[in-house]
């Protein structure tokens, strides 16, 4: 099965539950729309394969949530807009979450928690006992913690989101993002995340940094 046939089962399954078992209107179209964006030419990161891991990650999490389905739904949209040269991508991601989960018929107080969380991974900086939150950023940084090679693989990827940036002011720019992302008391919330993600994130960020100081 390839990956864009894997998301959209899941997708069918997610928006059947949130829509509390209504099959109207076609769910397809909005999966479609959802995977064409995440298919665009600018994304080398930020790609249907990011996705799918994200939602593998929710799935490895979704214990610890007060709302599972929100999460998977949060995780679908919150970079549905990605443009790397624009600061509003969050903004505008909710914005079509709003619109399209309202359109597809979900309720309005889930469509309002799915909107919270794609703005939430602006600062991935979830308030404490905010479990929804935290499974969805914990999810979306744990590619922080992958093995070497995987980490470097990453880089390059998000090095090339940037390639209209100079190497001077992106090194200057994603130093600064990791001193951010260092500088947070955690950066995995969940029990899982902080006991299997957290030192081995911390060792890659310190080294990334490192080389690019040099």
């Amino acid at each position: 099965m390839s990956v864009q046939e894997a998301l959209r089962m899941r997708w069918l399954r997610t928006l059947e539950t949130a829509r509390n078992g209504k099959t109207t209107p076609d769910a397809l179209p909005y999966a479609d729309n959802l995977l064409a964006r995440w298919a665009e030419d600018q994304r080398r990161y930020h790609t249907t394969d990011h996705l799918l891991a994200v939602l593998d990650h929710i799935d490895t999490l979704a214990d610890h949530a007060a709302d599972p389905q929100a999460v998977r739904l949060a995780a679908w949209f919150h970079d549905a807009v990605y443009h790397p040269e624009r600061s509003e991508n969050e903004e505008r991601s909710a914005a079509v979450a709003v619109r399209a989960l309202t359109d597809a018929g979900v309720p309005a107080d889930l469509t309002e928690e799915v909107a919270r969380l794609v703005r939430l991974t602006v600062t991935h900086d979830p308030a404490p006992g905010d479990t929804n939150g935290e499974v969805l950023c914990d999810a979306d940084l744990a590619i922080l913690a992958s093995d070497p090679e995987a980490y470097e693989a990453y880089t390059r990827a998000v090095r090339e989101e940037y390639d209209f940036v100079p190497d001077d002011a992106f090194r200057a720019g994603r130093a600064a993002v990791l001193r951010q992302l260092l500088d947070l008391e955690r950066l995995f919330r969940t029990p899982y995340g902080a006991a299997h993600w957290e030192q081995r994130a911390r060792t890659n960020l310190n080294g990334e940094l490192t080389r690019l100081s040099h």
